[in-house]
């Protein structure tokens, strides 16, 4: 792993032994139950402790406030050996750290950090992040869920879809429309809801492809009663401009995630190439089967660099739209890619429940649609660079 010294809370020396106890953890703990977390569709009581032991639900969350204060670029390289393992696991600790955590990390007040940030980052509170609704996806600006200002607080009414950790919140980071949509202003205003809020309904958790043992469900907002001390920002424009800073930091993570994961496909490919016979000579002798081997160690290798290159743009301020984008089109095609060469290369055997590429196949294919399908990244990046070349023909 290459070294970085950008982060002074989490110095190299420090963060290398970070890495080592989340490598240790993962091959030595995690792997071993990857059946009965799927069998199950749980995470067993007994690791979700040692996840919180290891401060892994405030990995990204500043050191104040009672993270490890890992930055992105960081976060990218605990994000490749988390993707190692069952994606569920990533999944518990990822929306505290992530697109959920850090909206209050960017943009909520003093007070809402104290109150909500120290339980985010041991685990004690679990939060959703609640944007996603029926008929408004990718595209935060078409969202329904409105906020009316009733006297000293605010009333939410709406429906969100899909919202990882709802069946478990304690507390929804809600995105609502506090008024109609112009051309300069999206309309959209972000809140704190705790998790017993009266007027919640959590419906029951969807059965998914994959990812099994991460819990995601509807969620209904019926007359919902908040204070304003609930809305994040010192205006309601803050909250689009939370949703976006979060999916964008969010996709460098997923595509950091999208690595480790396409890693051990590969891992396991060669492994299987290496023992498995036919007509009693190993499958990897086999130069057809070299070479989705070789192409496998292609995507990794440029998935691993890319994910990278743009953590650290992200991280130093250079690029903040295009480069997360980029990086999170092709590490979840390129996994996509990797999980399919790896079914290819065991064969028969690759299809069967239980075996480790199996899972791999039907988790990976979840990576492409959140925070951003690859559509949505392909209009982003495409759209990013026309409008960059028009303003330096403007000037």
């Amino acid at each position: 792993m290459r070294m970085y010294s950008g982060n002074p809370d989490v110095p190299d020396d420090v963060f290398r032994d970070v890495l080592i106890q989340i490598r240790d953890f993962v091959r030595t703990r995690v792997i071993p139950r990857e059946n009965e977390i799927m069998s199950t569709d749980e995470i067993p009581a007994d690791l979700r402790a040692q996840i919180a032991d290891m401060g892994l639900f405030g990995f990204a969350i500043p050191q104040e406030w009672g993270g490890l204060g890992l930055d992105l670029v960081q976060d990218v390289e605990l994000a490749m050996e988390l993707g190692y393992t069952s994606l569920s696991v990533r999944s518990m600790v990822g929306t505290n750290n992530g697109i959920a955590g850090q909206v209050l990390v960017d943009f909520g007040s003093k007070e809402q950090k104290s109150r909500w940030l120290p339980g985010i980052a041991s685990g004690e509170i679990v939060a959703s992040f609640a944007l996603t609704e029926p008929g408004a996806g990718s595209n935060p600006a078409s969202l329904r869920t409105t906020a009316t200002p009733d006297g000293d607080g605010w009333i939410i009414n709406g429906s969100k879809q899909y919202i990882t950790n709802a069946p478990n919140a304690n507390l929804f980071i809600v995105f609502a429309r506090v008024r109609a949509q112009t051309d300069k202003d999206p309309g959209i205003a972000v809140f704190l809801v705790p998790g017993e809020a009266a007027g919640i309904e959590v419906g029951p958790h969807d059965h998914k492809m994959g990812q099994e043992g991460s819990r995601t469900a509807d969620v209904n907002f019926s007359n919902v009663h908040v204070g304003a001390d609930a809305l994040v920002g010192e205006d309601g424009d803050a909250g689009y401009r939370a949703a976006l800073t979060s999916l964008a930091r969010g996709r460098i993570h997923i595509a950091g995630l999208a690595v480790g994961t396409a890693q051990r496909a590969l891992d396991e490919s060669v492994s299987y190439a290496a023992s498995a016979t036919q007509g009693g000579v190993a499958i990897g002798d086999f130069q057809l089967v070299q070479a989705m081997i070789a192409d496998m160690q292609t995507g990794v290798m440029a998935g691993r660099a890319l994910a990278r290159e743009a953590a650290l743009a992200y991280q130093t301020g250079e690029d903040r739209r295009i480069a997360p984008s980029v990086a999170k089109l092709y590490c979840t095609e390129m996994v996509g890619k990797v999980a399919d060469l790896a079914v290819q290369v065991h064969g028969g055997m690759g299809y069967m429940r239980e075996v480790a590429v199996e899972r791999i196949y039907r988790d990976v294919r979840l990576l492409r649609l959140y925070e951003g399908t690859s559509e949505i990244q392909r209009l982003i990046i495409g759209a990013g660079l026309v409008k960059s070349a028009k303003r330096k023909l403007g000037s």
